[in-house]
């Protein structure tokens, strides 16, 4: 440890508090924030310690709720009753915390997020599985990760792995992991119970005749007593029909006004190989079977899920009464996408299959592995979604809204770095060269560096449009220049972002390159001083001899209406200053007077958001 004894104690109490008051997860920039309120002497070894309160903050989360609340107790009496008083309260001001469960009982809780492994895990999920863990944390109990793998033509090993990795980085840790798979010969069991109860049949009919007959409320031959019940059922779960042959219809009332209880599908014969299972398996569970008897077998005490399933909740419930078996509590909430960004596979997967987008990371995706390459961070994500509470209003929040959870989180600890689109070159006159020494950080010890600038430098060309002899501004952080001719700007020379940077070539759907000039016009000014006036134009600027060229990826919405918006990822290409090709990817920056970014490579960056 880096810290002494009694800041240690300080950042375990601020973790602690921090932790109580969000269902047990505290986090680490909430806790580097109260720090530097409570301790501003600390501001300087920030860099120093911050791996240590990290360790002290993943300590903390590892405790259970009542463990942390024992250990504030003893550490700070003062703050542990406080803490006692705010038991229910479980978020800030600022966001609506989460009702409570209906015949809840402390300790006893158990719910499960359950993914099907058919692609990479998105907004929607992120919801769906952070609101499932905040309800087991909100009551000291259990959650359960099942996947639910019950159709192997859809599904591929890689995407298990995906969501597994998609629920780590979220910070989400299931208590129990599992896959529909492992429990197929139980729901086997189930399904003959279910047909000699009665609650069942096999159904040879084409589906074109299924979906006729239901359309009209009509049953089939099939669905009536006959002698050859058994045999169809032996035959079924002997694997002697082929897909498309026969499938398992529950027994409902095909004349019922809900659709979803007109004998809809329990098992069907697909002939494909299981990522798991290979071959062995050719009857499998459809969903609707599959999830009320693995809830109720999980132990399940409240099951989520999208409100798209409200009309299937009377036969998630038939399905129990008549197998006799324990009947968790449906909840729903409404779906989570934004507009022009669909979490719809129909939707994405052909683009990522055709190549149009560069993977299931492609940053204009809203899949979790898209928005952690943009740069947003994961305490954002949960932020953001605790503020939605559990409602079932579909609305389409703003994406704006998400972008303004994540600035708030990631603007104090971005190191500052300096981009100019669109270059134009600065000959200041009268000047002595000199090495500048930036700080990384206007408050934050991020370190600096140090560039050696002459008598050039280059600024945007939005910076530079407008400029006249006369005018006066301020290289940032450098000295104040007076522009004493622009008559060698020659127009049109730069490139133009609204043309040429669209995102991609309608017909090879490739990038396109940016059309910079050979040689970048030149403004003349002279040295102004260094004093920093108020009122003066302040502009960001890349040293002649330290720049690099840099380009940077700018996401715009994937859809406009139905269709794929062609013009979907903007790329600008600029100067950034050398010490930007260090950084590692991954990296969130703020490039002064453009916005947040991440790297993607040594010589390009994606905007997170302005």
């Amino acid at each position: 440890m880096s810290i002494d004894e009694g800041t240690e104690k300080l950042i375990k109490v601020i973790a602690l508090k921090n932790a109580i008051e969000h269902g047990g997860k505290a986090q680490l920039d909430a806790v580097i924030s109260k720090l530097m309120g409570s301790r501003p002497e600390l501001r300087a070894k920030i860099k120093q310690i911050v791996a240590d309160m990290s360790a002290l903050v993943r300590e903390v989360n590892s405790m259970t709720l009542e463990a942390q609340r024992a250990l504030m107790a003893d550490l700070a009496p003062e703050q542990g009753s406080k803490e006692k008083e705010k038991e229910k309260e479980r978020h800030d001001a600022s966001q609506p915390h989460l009702p409570p469960l209906e015949g809840a009982v402390g300790g006893q809780v158990v719910t499960r997020f359950p993914p099907e492994p058919n692609g990479y895990p998105h907004i929607g999920h992120a919801k769906a599985a952070i609101i499932d863990e905040e309800y087991a944390r909100m009551y000291s109990g259990r959650l359960v990760l099942r996947f639910d793998d019950t159709n192997p033509l859809k599904e591929r090993a890689e995407y298990y792995d995906a969501i597994r990795e998609g629920l780590e980085w979220l910070g989400v840790k299931p208590d129990l992991e599992k896959n529909t798979s492992d429990d197929i010969s139980l729901l086997h069991s189930y399904g003959r119970k279910l047909i000699e109860a009665g609650g069942a049949y096999v159904c040879t009919c084409s589906t074109d005749r299924i979906h006729d007959l239901r359309g009209k409320g009509l049953p089939c031959e099939c669905r009536s007593e006959s002698a050859d019940i058994l045999e169809r059922t032996d035959k079924i779960f002997g694997g002697s029909y082929r897909q498309n042959e026969a499938i398992i219809r529950f027994k409902g009332d095909m004349s019922d006004p809900n659709t979803a209880m007109r004998d809809p599908t329990l098992f069907r014969i697909i002939e494909g190989n299981h990522p798991l299972l290979g071959d062995k398996v050719t009857l499998w569970p459809t969903y609707d079977f599959a999830a009320p008897i693995e809830d109720s077998h999980d132990g399940v005490t409240h099951a989520m899920r999208t409100k798209e399933y409200e009309l299937r909740n009377e036969l998630y419930f038939a399905i129990l009464d008549r197998l006799q078996l324990r009947k968790p509590r449906l909840l729903e909430f409404s779906r989570l996408e934004f507009d022009g960004l669909p979490v719809s596979k129909r939707k994405i997967t052909p683009l990522v299959q055709e190549g149009i987008l560069s993977g299931w990371d492609d940053p204009r995706l809203p899949t979790l592995a898209a928005l952690r390459r943009r740069g947003f961070v994961p305490q954002a994500i949960r932020r953001f979604v605790l503020s939605l509470g559990l409602t079932l209003a579909d609305t389409k929040p703003p994406f704006e809204t998400l972008e303004a959870f994540n600035r708030k989180i990631i603007d104090p600890l971005c190191m500052r770095l300096y981009f100019v689109p669109d270059p134009v070159e600065v000959k200041v006159l009268n000047v002595t060269p000199a090495k500048a020494v930036l700080k990384n950080h206007p408050v934050l010890d991020l370190g600096s560096r140090t560039v050696g600038v002459y008598d050039s430098v280059y600024i945007s060309g939005k910076d530079a449009e407008g400029l006249k002899a006369g005018d006066v501004l301020r290289l940032m952080e450098l000295y104040n220049i007076r522009i004493s001719s622009t008559a060698d700007l020659k127009s049109g020379s730069k490139s133009d972002p609204d043309s040429s940077e669209s995102a991609y070539s309608p017909e090879k759907h490739e990038p396109r390159e940016q059309k910079t000039a050979s040689a970048p016009s030149v403004i003349v000014a002279e040295y102004a001083g260094n004093e920093v006036v108020q009122s003066m134009p302040k502009v960001q600027w890349v040293a002649k001899g330290d720049e690099v060229p840099f380009k940077v990826l700018v996401p715009k919405e994937l859809y406009v209406g139905e269709e794929y918006n062609k013009n979907s990822l903007e790329v600008i290409q600029g100067f950034a200053e050398s010490f930007i090709s260090t950084l590692k990817r991954g990296t969130e920056i703020q490039l002064v007077r453009f916005g947040f970014c991440s790297i993607d490579s040594s010589n390009s960056a994606i905007l997170t958001h302005r």
